[in-house]
């Protein structure tokens, strides 16, 4: 869990249309709801589908007065295993961080992709999850959940809860995508494999 005053800073790397800035602003919306202080914003290439884009959180414990990207997070979220083969994902990422990649493979199959990077990596297969739940590839729910039990950042179930009221408010008129998204949340949150 994080400690007081501690911030904690989170990079999102995904493709345009994959969801990787409404999981991120969503991640700060329920840290908001947390009683937390918090930031979260995308940083656009050429805005297009498929286009590499970039997101990111601050959550801490008191007002932030840093705002600008971030270039030395605590953890990176990687929504799209291909950026791994153009992008370095680990650049900047802060000892004792994290990586989480959305990824079929293990935490030790995807290692060598990492630039040498010899910290905590994290994997889930989003897609699989998204897919058998949803019954679509949107892999930003299972992230978002990945990011949460990886970091600690906010209480699992506070989280639930939380976001279940979110959700309520934002679909109140369809229940069926509650419900998906609730399930995918919480199969994503025991499928995550830390190494």
């Amino acid at each position: 869990m994080m400690a007081t005053n501690e911030l904690v800073e989170i990079r999102w790397h995904g493709r345009g249309g994959q969801g990787a800035k409404t999981a991120c602003l969503l991640l700060a919306e329920v840290a908001a709801l947390e009683g937390k202080f918090v930031q979260g914003f995308p940083e656009y290439g050429p805005e297009r589908m498929g286009a590499p884009i970039t997101a990111y959180n601050r959550i801490c414990e008191k007002r932030c007065t840093v705002h600008s990207n971030i270039y030395y997070p605590n953890y990176v979220v990687v929504v799209d295993e291909s950026l791994l083969d153009s992008v370095n994902v680990t650049a900047g990422l802060k000892e004792g961080g994290a990586v989480i990649i959305n990824t079929p493979s293990s935490p030790e199959e995807i290692r060598p992709k990492l630039s040498g990077w010899t910290g905590r990596v994290s994997t889930i297969d989003a897609r699989r999850i998204s897919e058998e739940i949803l019954g679509k590839n949107f892999p930003n729910t299972p992230m978002l959940a990945a990011v949460v039990k990886v970091s600690g950042v906010l209480d699992v179930e506070r989280f639930l809860a939380d976001i279940e009221d979110s959700f309520r408010h934002k679909f109140a008129s369809k229940p069926q995508v509650i419900e998906g998204n609730m399930a995918t949340l919480k199969k994503s949150l025991e499928e995550v494999q830390e190494g």
